[in-house]
């Protein structure tokens, strides 16, 4: 499913977020910036130990903060780190909602104008996909309703089910708007 909402195209992607090429790619962090297993660790063994080594000089970060590193050898130019949960490995709404706005104002202080996310909270953090979806569009759409340089942002999900999720919830919030 893909969407424009201003000038901004918003999709909905099956796929492996380390072989998408976007100007950056979100990695859903721990305020540490550790980068184990999920996402993180297949962002840190695709495109190198290096892009854990650059964002640990930068920790401990504040839950629902987002910093930025180079990206290795993925094909993005940038990895985003929004901290979406401390050492308990839990997260709500609230961290979601705070991590999703500051990696969109981050991309625009640093110019970026692709980025890819992953699905917020729904591994490790054991949080619901369905309120993952609605929190993370909704940020999203709220945040490009407003002056960005941002022009594309691609939801890159894992599995069909985890697409067809996103897809339902950006179909109905777009269509808000």
């Amino acid at each position: 499913m893909e969407r424009t909402v201003k000038e901004t195209v918003i999709r909905v992607q099956e796929g492996d977020i380390t072989e998408i090429e976007v100007s950056a790619v979100v990695n859903p962090a721990n305020n540490l910036l550790v980068m184990g297993g999920g996402v993180a660790g297949a962002i840190r063994r695709k495109g190198g130990q290096l892009i854990e080594d650059e964002a640990k000089k930068q920790s401990p970060v504040k839950i629902g903060d987002a910093v930025i590193t180079g990206a290795g050898s993925l094909p993005a130019r940038w990895v985003i780190h929004a901290a979406l949960m401390g050492s308990s490995l839990k997260t709500d709404a609230e961290k979601i909602r705070r991590a999703v706005l500051n990696t969109l104002t981050l991309a625009d202080e640093k110019g970026i104008s692709s980025l890819a996310f992953p699905a917020f909270g729904t591994g490790v953090g054991r949080f619901p996909v369905e309120e993952s979806a609605r929190i993370m569009i909704d940020e999203v759409v709220r945040y490009i309703g407003a002056e960005t340089g941002i022009r594309t942002i691609i939801f890159v999900l894992f599995d069909q089910v985890t697409c067809d999720i996103f897809d339902k919830v950006l179909e109905a919030t777009a269509g808000e708007r």
